[in-house]
């Protein structure tokens, strides 16, 4: 699993020849792409400080609000949260991102253009359970699975 920090500082590795000079005698240059790499990132995180990063929200559903009041029984709602927030470089480690999510923020921070940021979508969900009346007016009861999100990330 690769996770990645966020830091006041950003640090890159210098680029490594691959001529025969002695070691450390091109440190001090820092090549033009990981310069613009490093101001690119520098730009993303101030920006991304004012919005929310990827997290779980309240969201409560009230079956009567959307007229299933007549059918089911109990409950009366629930609270089904939602996911909601940025999926920005670099990826925290309490985002719960994919490795997929992480590979692709890479490649959007290299190429915004290429492909899009992550999504913020559940990672966990649990059940819930509900009594109702079916179409011959019997009561059921019935475990619906991955109604209520518990947990949300980057994918």
């Amino acid at each position: 699993m690769v996770a990645f920090f966020k830091a006041t500082e950003v640090h890159l590795r210098s680029a490594r020849s691959t001529g025969s000079r002695q070691r450390g005698q091109n440190r001090s240059k820092t090549p033009k792409n990981q310069e613009a790499l490093r101001m690119a990132n520098v730009a993303e995180n101030s920006s991304t400080d004012q919005r929310q990063a990827c997290k779980k929200h309240e969201l409560y559903v009230s079956f009567r609000d959307l007229g299933w009041q007549d059918w089911i029984i109990a409950p009366e709602g629930y609270a089904a949260y939602y996911c909601e927030g940025e999926c920005a470089f670099p990826l925290n480690s309490y985002m719960n991102a994919t490795n997929h999510a992480i590979v692709q923020t890479l490649v959007h921070f290299i190429n915004p253009d290429t492909v899009p940021k992550p999504c913020c979508a559940p990672t966990q969900l649990n059940a819930i359970s509900v009594l109702y009346f079916d179409d011959s007016s019997n009561v059921i009861l019935k475990k619906y699975r991955n109604m209520v999100v518990r947990a949300c990330g980057c994918h």
